[in-house]
């Protein structure tokens, strides 16, 4: 696929993300991994619902910028990830509602924020460790989660919201839906209570589809 295909297809998907509320005013970010290995991402300060394909940050693997706008200066947990997983072809990070609410709860799993509710989160997401509150574009995040990208295709920051991989643009938006919808779901459930899958659940899953 060409640049300016790819450079169109982030354009659209962050609009959509924006038109259903994934993400306001100019808070989050999107990233994809072009052929040749540079990185296109949204510029600082700018908005999900009203990016310019022309404008788009083009950046090395080292951050870098090699045309377009400044990158957000949260490129870096960006790069961080990319580094660590070479299949990994697009990032979306987020401020989306339901999972910024739950990286405010007290007492999370550290390892993994979220129960496995459905069958579609462990497919495609897993588990969802947390990333100890930093301030937004402090370089220690960006360390942070290169350890944990090693096995893990997405993160939740606290205090913050989370950050989603995939092997393409497409896939990584597709990631952040389903993880927010689980986040929606759980809040729905938890004063309930809910059934989740069981560990032999979760590895008959991961047995068969292995898509994290």
């Amino acid at each position: 696929m060409s640049e300016s295909q790819l450079r169109q297809d982030l354009v659209r998907y962050a609009r959509s993300m924006y038109q259903r509320g994934y993400s306001s005013g100019g808070a989050g970010n999107i990233s994809l991994k072009l052929p040749d290995g540079t990185v296109l991402a949204t510029p600082t300060n700018s908005s999900f619902g009203d990016l310019d394909p022309d404008t788009l940050s083009k950046v090395t693997m080292t951050g870098e910028r090699l045309a377009g706008e400044k990158a957000s200066k949260e490129i870096l947990m960006h790069l961080a990830i990319y580094r660590q997983r070479p299949q990994c072809g697009g990032i979306v990070h987020l401020h989306s509602p339901w999972l910024t609410a739950l990286s405010c709860l007290p007492g999370l799993d550290n390892e993994n924020a979220l129960p496995p509710i459905t069958p579609y989160y462990v497919m495609r997401v897993g588990k969802l460790p947390v990333v100890r509150y930093l301030r937004p574009g402090s370089p220690v995040i960006a360390e942070e989660v290169e350890k944990l990208a090693v096995e893990h295709n997405a993160m939740l920051l606290a205090n913050h919201g989370p950050i989603i991989s995939g092997k393409n643009i497409r896939e990584a938006v597709f990631n952040a839906e389903e993880l927010e919808e689980t986040a929606r779901l759980y809040f729905m459930l938890k004063p309930f209570g809910m059934n989740t899958l069981t560990p032999e659940n979760v590895a008959e899953l991961d047995a068969l589809f292995n898509m994290k």
